[in-house]
């Protein structure tokens, strides 16, 4: 291998673009700051007719050098290489160069229309179309999809998946050819599905799924950009390290338009990275939890008070504990929401303190007058607030944390094995990825007490009734976004993507469909990469109810084109042990290289991993990623941490799903497999990662 890989590269050469780009926009804004300045100067002439060029000088340069400003990170994300040697830049703003070259082309300016609108099946003159990713002013990362591989110069570099197809493409024989066009078309018809309804995607390993969701985003907001980047679309991954991968692959649209996230990090506030082992998730998961859940939020505060004694006007008021919770159920009937009911609670308490007074005959005593002067003290108000609080959801998810609780809770809902299952695996603080659409639940029934109106900042009132200077392009611009501002818990997304599909359980689907309820859909998956182990047919029924009735456009893609046929092979085996007759795509593409086998004692299992990864970085150009089962992963971490090299990545065998390296070193394969059939497909999740090279290293018996 060479000292300097392909990728890097290339990501040399668009930086050296890249940094002439943000020279010429270090000119440009120094030429609109002088231009600003000059136009204010023109006001010394004094006549109206100055000042009216003054306010339009002024005005386009605040607003240009404003652009200028706003665009500055990321400012060039794309590249497209045309037939005839052509190429040109796409970016978030036109820039020129000294001579009027275009050095940046406007994403939306019609030139840049191929760069969303191409694909494989009508590439629109494209050969390759690049993606860039950067960190400020510096390159990070490229991506490369290969639209017309028979029309790619000899000396075109093609990284990525679009390298995959480049090596299909060039193979001697019509039949890879044939081949290539069969992934390509299966890929854009899916991709060109219609905006509305529900686009379903299935495909085992390798077939490009996530690449399917990732462009039918971007087709989606190109080609009805008002609808989709108005209300928005939700891209929805199974882990943290899963949207932190197509973060960097999702072009960027010039805007915040796509909004991505984990299934832990669906609830504002939390970002869950922690797994439950799979029967505790699959408790979790259960639509039975919606009960235990409500059971909970209808429950008598830990530590609340469990009497109130009140003297009024000589008169002692008392309620014991089973009066007061008379009261509370009273006013918390099946499908009520605490927090917006606590008034119906107060009131229960003042009737039932009224009832008592009642007997003692207060001449001219009014109830209204009563309830004033009770709300007025500060005793009572003290026992309220501790009686009927405002809850939050980790407050109650906080209360299953007591075995007591949750056996009461679950009782005749959860089976006796389910609950101990479940016993000790609550920590609200530090929640699981399961946790969250339990909080997400929570918050549902609780509901939202009524909150006052707050008046709007000006973000141009630097202290009261003080403004710092604004053009009107910066005042138009400031109200434009505060209207479209979107909360942190928005539910109004016009499209949602939910890619590892299989792996969503009954209650993230409940998650999901809170904020899908006005969207058109893409779910993308494969059932034989499930880890989900509950009932399938609740399963199937809640992510029904979270689709709705809108009409389904269903795709399948057969070919296999990452995984080499070799590797594929080992995967393909291990899948079979449980289910023989599952439809498995096709792979196509042969290295020649089998998988490496290794058996080592248990005391040489780190020496070898750690050999395995050394031996790994220096035979692929790209990624090497080090798989391990869940409770191993700190431990194998501490193994390889005198690695640094940013290829390297440590992940667990849930973490892999949906991600790819071009070589894998595979930790202890028959921990990841003990675990009855989950544990056999998330093993063949695993071992279907790599791209180029895989090793496993087994611990003898």
């Amino acid at each position: 291998m060479t000292d300097v890989t392909t990728l890097q590269q290339e990501i040399a050469t668009e930086q050296q673009h890249v940094d002439r780009v943000y020279a010429r926009v270090d000119e440009l804004r120094r030429a609109a700051a002088q231009a600003e300045r000059e136009g204010y100067r023109q006001a010394s002439v004094g006549n109206f007719g100055a000042l009216v060029e003054r306010d339009a000088f002024v005005f386009h340069a605040a607003r240009r050098r404003y652009l200028l400003d706003a665009e500055h990170e990321g400012l060039v994300f794309g590249r497209l290489d045309m037939h005839g040697g052509a190429s040109f830049h796409v970016g978030r703003l036109g820039v020129r160069d000294e001579d009027a070259q275009p050095m940046v082309v406007d994403w939306r300016a019609p030139a840049a229309a191929a760069f969303y609108q191409a694909t494989a099946a009508e590439p629109r003159g494209v050969i390759r179309r690049r993606m860039i990713q950067s960190s400020g002013v510096k390159v990070t990362g490229i991506e490369d999809d290969l639209l017309d591989p028979e029309a790619a110069p000899e000396q075109m570099r093609v990284v990525g998946d679009g390298a995959l197809l480049a090596s299909l493409s060039k193979a001697t024989g019509h039949g890879m050819r044939d081949i290539v066009a069969t992934i390509q078309r299966e890929q854009d018809q899916a991709i060109r599905s219609p905006g509305g309804g529900v686009t379903v995607v299935s495909g085992g390993p390798g077939t490009g799924k996530t690449a399917v969701a990732l462009h039918r985003a971007a087709y989606l907001l190109y080609s009805d950009r008002n609808r989709f980047a108005g209300g928005g679309i939700l891209v929805v991954g199974p882990s943290t390290v899963f949207v932190e991968y197509i973060a960097s692959v999702l072009p960027s649209l010039g805007e915040e338009s796509a909004t991505l996230r984990s299934l832990g990090s669906l609830v504002p506030g939390w970002s869950a990275t922690r797994s439950d082992p799979g029967p505790v998730a699959a408790v979790k998961g259960s639509l039975r939890m919606r009960r235990v859940l409500e059971r909970a939020s209808h429950d008598a505060v830990p530590d609340g008070p469990t009497s109130l004694r009140l003297l009024y006007r000589g008169t002692l008021l008392q309620l014991d504990r089973a009066q007061l919770d008379r009261i509370r159920t009273r006013a918390l009937p099946r499908g009520a929401r605490r927090n917006e009911v606590r008034r119906v609670g107060f009131d229960g308490l003042f009737d039932a303190l009224w009832a008592q007074l009642q007997e003692q005959r207060i001449p001219g005593l009014k109830k209204a007058e009563f309830e004033g002067e009770l709300a007025g003290r500060e005793d009572f108000r003290s026992f309220v607030k501790e009686w009927w609080p405002r809850l939050r959801p980790r407050h109650v998810l906080a209360w299953l944390a007591d075995p007591a609780r949750l056996r009461r809770y679950a009782d005749g809902l959860l089976t006796p094995a389910e609950v101990r299952l479940l016993t000790g695996s609550f920590h609200p603080e530090d929640p699981t990825i399961a946790d969250v659409a339990l909080l997400d639940e929570l918050d549902a029934q609780l509901g939202r007490p009524a909150q006052p109106s707050r008046a709007q900042r000006n973000q141009f009132e630097v202290a009261r009734g003080v403004y710092e200077l604004s053009t009107s392009t910066e005042r138009a611009r400031a109200a434009r976004a505060a209207a479209t501002a979107r909360p942190d818990d928005y539910r109004e997304y016009a499209h949602v993507v939910v890619d590892e599909s299989q792996d969503v359980s009954p209650m993230q689907w409940r998650m999901l469909g809170r904020r899908g309820r006005l969207a058109s859909w893409t779910v993308v998956g494969d059932p034989a990469q499930t880890a989900w182990t509950g009932d399938p047919t609740e399963l199937d029924q809640s992510r029904d109810r979270a689709l709705g009735s809108r009409a389904r456009n269903v795709y399948t893609l057969t070919t296999n084109y990452r995984n080499s046929a070799e590797i594929f092979e080992v995967a393909a085996a291990e899948i079979r042990t449980i289910a023989p007759d599952l439809p498995l795509p096709t792979a196509v593409r042969s290295t020649g290289v089998p998988p490496v086998a290794l058996t080592v004692p248990a005391g040489s299992l780190a020496a070898t991993v750690h050999e395995a990864v050394e031996e790994q970085l220096g035979e692929v150009e790209g990624t090497v990623g080090v798989i391990t089962a869940v409770p191993r992963v700190g431990e194998v971490a501490g193994w390889l941490a005198d690695f640094d090299d940013p290829r390297l990545q440590v992940v667990t065998s849930l973490q892999a799903k949906g991600m790819e390296y071009d070589a894998v070193v595979l930790v202890a394969p028959s921990e990841i497999r003990a675990g009855g059939a989950a544990g056999v497909r998330t093993l063949y999740v695993a071992l279907s990662r790599a791209t180029q090279r895989l090793v496993t290293v087994e611990v003898s018996a």
